[in-house]
């Protein structure tokens, strides 16, 4: 019995000995467990944090080098509720908005957001408006015939300074300053059909012109084109020299051949420098012949003696220069041409397709795109913009009220793209609602 009850006592301390060693090995997991759950949220979750964080910071600032980019191509570059608390608001929402339309569009503007439906709408409606102003005399009448245009070796030399009676404003008693929310520099409102200037502020001050230019560029190209179908082929220089100066492009290519109707639009949609000189070398021979050929109209215009141009695209030199005045009279003298008037509403674009561009390039004019659905008291036709860094952010816009009275505005440095726009919506609302 006493053998029986040494063995029974054997086997319970060992069973205990090995309670007590499954226990050990239990809190020694346990213990192990917690020092890794630790390490994670020490370690790991604090490393993750980081990471998230310099990753957010690194895609918001991708996003604003994007969106600066994009204000100086798009506006060429790279444009409102009346109280400014208002209008700030509504300018983060248009940025935003922008950012993403330009992502996904990439460098202004392949493929949109923006369906083709609702441009084609725009696009029809403003024809109808331009119909009904033709008919009330509110562009004037002197539509050249595209085969009638001036051959080169037609241009007088001996041109007299003489203003025409069509292209002249002058200010009045009732003349003002725009309002203290209007963030541009200079500008000026006229009314083409009166001759009256109804605001300024600096309007008749020397100024950077920037892409405004290509509104002459255009027009002089067009009263010497003949055939819109005969081609161009882009050269190296061209691109070599867009590349140079930081131009904002269509996206030509070298060797690529392109019609001289998509050279039009692409130097006035996406203010194409690579279309703007093309286009100077195709009617002129050099840049150099065509600026004199500019300069030219600027003295049948009555304008040489405060405007004065060097080059076709708008690059900054300090004897390229106009007046906001200027540019509204340049402006009215293109919407008297016909061709000039359906390039300078056109929306949307798609170049034919080449070798180097089978597909055809979709470019676009913002400034018109992003202003369409504002509430300005009318509607705002035709319009092109300007960017270098001496004038700022810059356009000119022409707008038609809901009773067919036209007005031509013009703004310079208004601070970013969209602070333009807004601008221009300020401007055009409160005088469309006077006169009505």
């Amino acid at each position: 019995m006493g053998f029986e009850n040494q063995y029974e006592e054997g086997i319970q301390e060992q069973i205990r000995l090995q309670r007590r060693r499954e226990r050990a090995l239990q809190s020694r997991k346990k213990r192990r467990l917690k020092r890794r759950m630790r390490w994670v949220f020490t370690r790991i979750v604090p490393f993750c944090l980081v990471c998230l964080l310099l990753l957010g910071g690194i895609v918001f600032g991708i996003r604003g080098i994007v969106m600066t980019v994009l204000d100086h191509t798009s506006g060429d570059g790279k444009q409102a509720k009346a109280p400014a608390e208002t209008v700030s608001a509504s300018e983060e929402t248009a940025d935003a908005n922008d950012a993403k339309d330009q992502i996904i569009v990439g460098e202004d503007a392949a493929g949109d957001t923006v369906s083709a439906e609702p441009d084609a709408m725009q696009a029809d409606a403003a024809q109808t408006d331009l119909s009904q102003a033709d008919e009330e005399g509110t562009l004037g009448g002197n539509d050249e015939q595209l085969e009638e245009g001036e051959k080169l070796d037609e241009v007088p030399s001996d041109i007299v300074e003489v203003p025409s009676g069509d292209y002249y404003a002058e200010e009045t008693g009732h003349t003002v300053d725009f309002a203290p929310d209007v963030l541009a520099a200079r500008g000026i409102l006229i009314d083409p059909k009166t001759h009256t200037i109804i605001a300024s502020r600096g309007g008749k001050k020397k100024m950077v012109p920037a892409s405004m230019t290509k509104v002459l560029t255009l027009l002089v190209a067009v009263e010497h084109i003949k055939d819109l179908n005969d081609t161009f082929t882009i050269t190296a220089e061209i691109g070599d020299y867009a590349k140079k100066h930081d131009l904002s492009i269509v996206g030509f290519r070298e060797g690529e051949v392109v019609t001289v109707k998509d050279l039009l639009y692409g130097t006035i949609l996406p203010s194409g420098g690579d279309a703007a000189m093309a286009l100077a070398t195709y009617v002129a021979g050099s840049e150099e012949n065509f600026v004199e050929l500019m300069n030219q109209k600027l003295i049948t215009l009555g304008l040489s003696e405060t405007s004065h141009m060097t080059n076709c695209v708008g690059i900054f030199d300090e004897d390229h220069y106009s007046t906001c005045y200027d540019i509204a009279m340049i402006m009215q003298a293109a919407l008297d041409n016909e061709l000039c008037r359906k390039i300078l509403t056109e929306r949307k674009y798609m170049t034919a397709s080449t070798e180097q561009n089978p597909q055809g390039i979709e470019i676009s004019n913002w400034f018109l795109r992003r202003i369409e659905d504002k509430d300005c008291g009318g509607t705002v036709m035709y319009a092109k913009t300007g960017y270098v860094k001496e004038s700022g952010y810059c356009a000119v816009s022409y707008a038609i009220s809901a009773d067919g009275d036209p007005l031509i505005l013009v703004t310079q440095d208004s601070g970013s793209s969209w602070k333009c726009i807004y601008d221009h919506v300020r401007i055009y609302s409160a005088f469309f609602s006077v006169a009505g």
